[in-house]
């Protein structure tokens, strides 16, 4: 029999990932309605990305994953029972203020192609995760230059890695995570250019002390680094830039180190310069955000609870603050507690009694976060490109240059500047321009990202055809 889908539901939530899981669990455990729309294939996130294809078909890379990767098998494993409908490979488009959803399917399969699109909700959550934040240098859109996470992606989605020599260029604890798996998988790295500040390490010593709340975070990253060591891999540090060159593919990258420049060759150039919160969605529907100075990033305003600016609209995950799984999961579950309060299915009461669990592990995996945003912090120079020629904006092809000489000619914020030069506008919807364009203004005028705010993110959030249009009732 046909399984009817209701057109409004207690709980809809945007993200498989971990945080989403959790959130659905927690609904459905107090008889909420609850939807979940995600745009990949299987549920998992990014983090998780494939996790059920991996545990079907490619048993020995499960394994290279790590225990982290069984534990999100687990949840998965729940999250599937839980009785939420989950479409997967769906791409939400639009939110009204009445938090009305317009999404589409991705593929052309019957079922999907039966689901309506669009549906009510009585309360949101966002759980959209993070995205690789912006490293625009000399060469970075050479064929053979691609993001650590976009490797790491190709990796659990097929099992694939690179079959030449790369060189990994960047900062942050998730360039360590990919160089080991890296390197269980196979693959021969040349070099590690490390980009972090120097002194970074005695500048965030400050926050060492909370962070042994945290050991074993801290265990697991003296283990990755230690595992890098030892397989012999060159590691240079203060680079000051980096060029990557070639004729028609990437051949070589080109550095500063310390006052001398250095050349390697190598099959592939790899970049990681941390990741930042997913806010497209929030930009759409006009919450609250606010600059975290730290990390350089802007992120939605929320309570102790997730809830953003907008009643009925909540948080949870890295799209609200960058700070992996664990946290991830806690959050969603928190979310999830406060709109079955809300609803009325549970007391005030019994909301903080349940949550008192959730609120301390959530304190131990949080001590670590200072230290390490501190320890990681992105420097100036791998924000705003020096070069004048470098491409700022991939899908227009706009340069720093372009952007310059919009500001001269009188552009004040991101908007006058997108409207001048088209930055913003390609399918990727500023999504890796939008801070660096924020960064070259505020250096321009000699003021804060906070100050000159960021890009008006309008429907469509995510590209949609005519024809897809068309065949919405």
């Amino acid at each position: 029999m046909k399984k009817m889908i209701p057109l409004e539901y207690d709980y809809t939530i945007i993200g498989a990932g971990p945080a989403g899981m959790a959130a659905a669990i927690t609904a459905r455990e107090h008889g909420l309605s609850v939807l979940i729309l995600d745009e990949q294939h299987n549920a998992g996130g990014q983090i998780f990305r494939n996790i059920e294809g991996i545990e079907k078909t490619l048993n020995s890379e499960f394994r290279k994953l790590g225990d982290e990767y069984k534990s999100g098998w687990s949840l998965v494993k729940e999250f599937k029972k839980c009785g939420a409908d989950y479409f997967s490979e769906r791409s939400v488009w639009q939110i009204d203020k009445d938090l009305g959803i317009h999404h589409i399917s991705t593929n052309s399969n019957s079922f999907s192609s039966s689901i309506p699109s669009y549906i009510k909700t009585k309360n949101l959550l966002i759980a959209v995760g993070a995205m690789e934040r912006p490293m625009p240098l000399p060469g970075w859109t050479l064929p053979g230059v691609m993001a650590c996470t976009a490797v790491d992606a190709l990796y659990k989605t097929s099992g694939l890695v690179p079959d030449k020599d790369v060189i990994l260029a960047g900062s942050g604890p998730l360039l360590l995570l990919i160089a080991c798996r890296l390197l269980d998988a196979g693959v021969h790295i040349s070099a590690l250019l490390d980009t972090n500040q120097r002194f970074a390490i005695l500048k965030a010593s400050p926050f060492l002390p909370q962070a042994l709340r945290s050991f074993s975070y801290l265990k697991k990253g003296i283990s990755m680094m230690q595992k890098i060591k030892n397989a012999g891999i060159p590691i240079y540090t203060g680079i000051k830039s980096i060029e990557a060159l070639g004729k028609s593919k990437f051949e070589k990258v080109r550095f500063k180190n310390g006052t001398e420049f250095i050349e390697l060759s190598a099959g592939m150039l790899l970049l990681h310069n941390g990741v930042v919160p997913n806010i497209q969605i929030t930009r759409q529907l006009g919450c609250e955000h606010r600059w975290y100075e730290l990390q350089r990033y802007w992120e939605p305003v929320v309570d102790d609870w997730g809830n953003t600016s907008l009643d009925g609209v909540s948080i949870a995950g890295d799209c609200g603050k960058i700070s992996g799984s664990s946290i991830s999961e806690l959050t969603g579950n928190l979310a999830a507690l406060d709109t079955v309060y809300k609803i009325g299915a549970i007391s005030k009461v019994k909301r903080n009694q349940f949550s008192q669990p959730h609120r301390k592990e959530l304190s131990y995996h949080k001590a670590v976060r200072p230290f390490l945003d501190k320890l990681f912090q992105p420097g100036k120079s791998w924000l705003i490109p020096e070069k004048k020629e470098t491409i700022v904006c991939r899908c227009e092809e706009v340069t720093v240059n372009d952007i310059r000489q919009a500001i001269s000619m009188g552009a004040q914020s991101p908007d006058r500047i997108k409207s001048l030069v088209r930055c913003g506008m390609g399918p990727c919807q500023a999504r890796m321009c939008g801070l660096t364009v924020s960064e070259i203004l505020a250096d321009e005028r000699n003021i804060s990202p906070e100050e000159v705010g960021y890009l008006k993110i309008r429907s469509p959030i995510k590209p949609i055809t005519l024809g897809k249009l068309a065949e919405i009732d």
